[in-house]
C-alpha cells in the first residue's frame, strides 16, 4: 500500500476569521498557527504547506494576562553596534497593535522557508473589518 502525498494542486485552502476581541494572545496565536500549518487536516504533512488562510480581526483588543502589559518587552535590532531597541507591550499596542499578534503567530511557525510561506497566508487587522469578503471566510470560535 502506498502513502498518498497531496501535491500543490490538490491542496484545498479555506479562509478562516478569528476575532481577537477579549481573547488571550497566546491561545489565539497557537490556534492561528495550527490553521496556517494545516495541522487540523488529515492530509497534514510536516514538509508541505497544506494550511489555510487566516484573518485576525480586532487585534487591538487582544488580552494579555498577568502584568505582561507593563513587563513584556518587544525587541528589535538595527544591525549596528548598540542598535537594540526594547519597547513595552503597552507602547506597541498603542502604536502598532497588529505587530503584537503577528509576532506571536510568526514565533509559533517553523523557522525556515516553509514557515515564511505559511506566514504569507496570515492577514491581521486592528479593527473589526477586513477586505476579504469575496473569499467567503468562515468564522471560528476559540
Amino acid at each position: 500500500m502506498k502513502t498518498q502525498f497531496p501535491s500543490k494542486g490538490e491542496v484545498v485552502r479555506q479562509w478562516h476569521v478569528l476575532d481577537a476581541e477579549d481573547k488571550v494572545l497566546g491561545r489565539l496565536a497557537s490556534r492561528a498557527a495550527m490553521l496556517l500549518m494545516g495541522k487540523h487536516k488529515p492530509t497534514y504533512t510536516p514538509f508541505l504547506d497544506t494550511g489555510d488562510h487566516v484573518i485576525v480581526i480586532n487585534a487591538d483588543k487582544v488580552k494579555l494576562t498577568g502584568r505582561k502589559e507593563e513587563q513584556k518587552l518587544y525587541r528589535r535590532h538595527s544591525g549596528y553596534p548598540g542598535g537594540l531597541t526594547e519597547t513595552k507591550a503597552r507602547t506597541v499596542r498603542a502604536a502598532r497593535p497588529v505587530r503584537m499578534v503577528e509576532e506571536a503567530i510568526s514565533g509559533m511557525l517553523p523557522k525556515n522557508n516553509l514557515g515564511k510561506h505559511m506566514y504569507r497566508k496570515l492577514k491581521v487587522y486592528a479593527g473589526g473589518k477586513h477586505p476579504h469578503q469575496a473569499q467567503q471566510p468562515a468564522a471560528l470560535e476559540l
